[in-house]
């Protein structure tokens, strides 16, 4: 396996871009600084939780369909996973598909990805593995493997294009669209992508009984005080997460209990009781919503599976 290849942001960069969410109205804070070790390790919680549907369906749709799926990647594939946390998935992945080339995972999180790098190596002996630590909401340029391949197919489970509005949404998926280019035959994207439900079934999934997505939440606080030397009280913030009907998404925020002023670095921010931070969003998809969208970054649908309930789906495209 080769070394992680660290592009991670430095605290320069978590510190000039919390100071201009903290300063655009409405306030913001960039989600990508969940994923410190703490919260990487709070969201492998979050993953097993019982209100949490997403990571358990999305799991039985894999293990269910797998056959159907590897074969439509075919063989000899490099796998690019954005975002490959723990490694979970991929390893359900790499089982199913027939003599794959190269795996390079991105994620945020140095330290989980190295160790999910490294557990990944000893059981897949024969793959080349790349690991890069980096922020893949922007460019990335990418190691190529030093084996030839037949294809490049992105994996992106977990229904994290949920993450970003439908502009920036569609500016990731075009970036996919040019790493699937690569290789002698068109490659493809394997994605997860969550499904519009009830309003009761989706708040439920972000306000846990446990406090753990609170927690998570939360920990985006402890980071900046920690990192850039901001003096947040945790306990004069309230997790909040809650359904829009109209944009189609879930919101998570960090709100004010009291009158407070935050000081991080030299700038003060005053807020009002009741005041709030936007920490996330999850914008949720019907199967023919995003198959519409991943269409206008060039893709065609080849694949698609959801569960009895239709909870969730993952689908998979290929460039014409």
């Amino acid at each position: 396996m080769r070394k992680v290849i660290d592009l991670q942001p430095d605290t320069s960069a978590l510190l000039e871009e919390s100071i201009a969410g903290l300063k655009a109205s409405p306030r913001q804070l960039p989600c990508k600084y969940f994923y410190d070790a703490e919260g990487a390790r709070l969201f492998e919680q979050i993953c097993e939780l019982p209100e949490y549907y997403p990571t358990r369906t999305e799991v039985g749709i894999l293990k269910q369909h797998l056959p159907e799926m590897a074969k439509l990647i075919g063989a000899n594939a490099r796998i690019v996973e954005y975002g490959s946390g723990a490694g979970t998935k991929i390893r359900l992945l790499l089982d199913a598909l027939r003599e794959p080339v190269a795996y390079t995972p991105i994620d945020i999180s140095r330290e989980q990805l190295a160790a999910a790098a490294e557990e990944l190596q000893r059981d897949f002996a024969e793959l080349e593995i790349q690991p890069v630590c980096a922020d893949y909401s922007s460019a990335l340029t990418l190691p190529s493997p030093q084996r030839a391949f037949a294809r490049s197919v992105v994996f992106f489970p977990g229904s994290t294009i949920g993450n970003f509005p439908q502009a920036e949404a569609l500016a990731l998926l075009k970036r996919f669209a040019r790493l699937a280019a690569q290789g002698d035959q068109p490659g493809g994207l394997l994605i997860g992508v969550d499904v519009k439900k009830s309003r009761q079934r989706i708040e439920a999934a972000y306000n846990d009984t446990q406090g753990v997505t609170a927690d998570f939440n939360l920990n985006i606080l402890k980071r900046l005080n920690r990192e850039v030397g901001a003096n947040f009280e945790l306990e004069h913030w309230q997790h909040h997460a809650f359904w829009n009907e109209q944009s189609g998404a879930i919101e998570m925020h960090l709100v004010s209990r009291r009158e407070q002023q935050v000081r991080i670095n030299g700038d003060r921010f005053t807020f009002a009781e009741g005041d709030s931070v936007h920490t996330e969003n999850s914008f949720k998809y019907s199967p023919d919503e995003f198959t519409e969208l991943a269409a206008q970054a060039g893709f065609v649908r080849r694949g698609l599976w959801q569960d009895e309930e239709q909870l969730f789906s993952v689908q998979y495209f290929e460039l014409p």
